[in-house]
């Protein structure tokens, strides 16, 4: 298991190393990962699900999915199945923790990370607000932003 200063030094290498268009594209497959990642929280009963795009203001790593769980063993069940949605696009996660835990699990997939919460875990650690400067994502299906749905 990689430890969290490696996989920096290995994003920051990678990311070094890429043109412009390789890294374009990575952010791209990193976003409709993250999109994909909502939508399946969502629909396994996470509510209050958020994507924010932390490419310009994060160093670590480029989208958040942050969620809130019903239950320890939904949050477990939620994560086990981002797990297997990523097995099946070739991605491994470089660490998960708190799963021991009954309100925050954490899946670092370098690119996107995803948190899953209690309701009183979320609001205690609001990480909606300490990124506040992040664009949110629009993932559902039909969504649209504000300007968007003004415009119509």
């Amino acid at each position: 298991m990689l430890d969290y200063e490696s996989g920096v030094q290995r994003r920051c290498f990678i990311v070094s190393e890429m043109t412009a268009t390789q890294q374009a594209s990575q952010l791209q497959a990193a976003r409709q990962f993250a999109i994909e990642s909502a939508r399946l929280a969502a629909n396994t009963r996470c509510t209050n699900v958020v994507v924010l795009d932390v490419s310009g203001v994060s160093p670590v790593t480029d989208f958040l999915v942050l969620a809130t769980g019903t239950s320890p063993r939904q949050m477990k069940t939620v994560c086990d199945d981002l797990e297997e949605m990523a097995e099946g696009r070739n991605e491994r996660p470089l660490s998960r923790v708190g799963d021991d835990s009954s309100s925050w699990t954490c899946i670092d997939f370098v690119d996107v990370v995803v948190h899953v919460f209690s309701a009183d875990a979320r609001g205690y650690y609001n990480l909606d607000g300490l990124w506040g400067d992040a664009a949110k994502v629009e993932w559902q299906e039909g969504q649209q932003t504000g300007e968007a749905a003004a415009r119509e």
